[in-house]
């Protein structure tokens, strides 16, 4: 999952919306400086990213961009099912949707002091253009897959992904839905563990 998912996958909770956002850009020991809840949110994207990545489902979708992408097939999934995930009314009606995205630019604002610097260059573009919101649109997801693509410093503009998702869309969205309610179940089981590790005990 990429931005979206794990913002949906914070179910609410603002600390770990904001450790599960700022996860990929903290690294080693730097996550015990952030407050509590931050890092179980840290926490909580990286098991929600290994789980995913191990999902039949995400393994058959990568291989649609590995010819192309190879090793980088796997984030460009994750965007991908980003777009799935904003399209798909059974999860997040649209104004769910909208929502959902503006509450997290919103808490990501009220927790500035604490986004890592590549996430604060990146905020003011994520809330002008609503990349949460617009992941369901083919120019958000366009846009996506070239910031991903300079990331990653590859020399392609992302068009190559697209045209890819596009000829395989109804395929790559039978792989969404066989991934998405499993992930669901296991964040939410995830993330009731860390916030309250007594109720995963037994006889609690």
């Amino acid at each position: 999952m990429n931005f979206l998912g794990h913002a949906y996958l914070s179910f609410g909770h603002p600390e770990i919306l904001v450790g599960n956002m700022i996860s990929d850009f903290v690294k080693g020991k730097t996550q015990y400086q952030y407050p509590e809840d931050i890092q179980k949110g840290i926490k909580l994207h990286r098991l929600i990213d290994d789980y995913t990545d191990r999902h039949p489902a995400t393994l058959a979708a990568k291989e649609f961009f590995r010819p192309a992408y190879r090793l980088y097939s796997a984030p460009i999934v994750d965007v991908v099912y980003d777009h799935f995930l904003a399209s798909d009314e059974q999860t997040l009606t649209d104004q769910e949707l909208s929502e959902l995205a503006q509450n997290t630019y919103n808490i990501l604002d009220q927790f500035h002091y604490l986004l890592p610097s590549p996430l604060v260059a990146m905020l003011p573009y994520m809330k002008r253009d609503n990349w949460l919101y617009n992941y369901k649109s083919e120019q958000g997801i366009y846009r996506s897959l070239q910031g991903l693509m300079r990331r990653a410093s590859i020399t392609d503009d992302g068009s190559k992904a697209l045209a890819v998702l596009l000829a395989n869309k109804a395929d790559l969205g039978i792989q969404y839905r066989h991934m998405i309610a499993d992930v669901k179940h296991f964040a939410k089981g995830a993330f009731e563990e860390l916030i309250d590790p007594a109720k995963s005990l037994p006889n609690n």
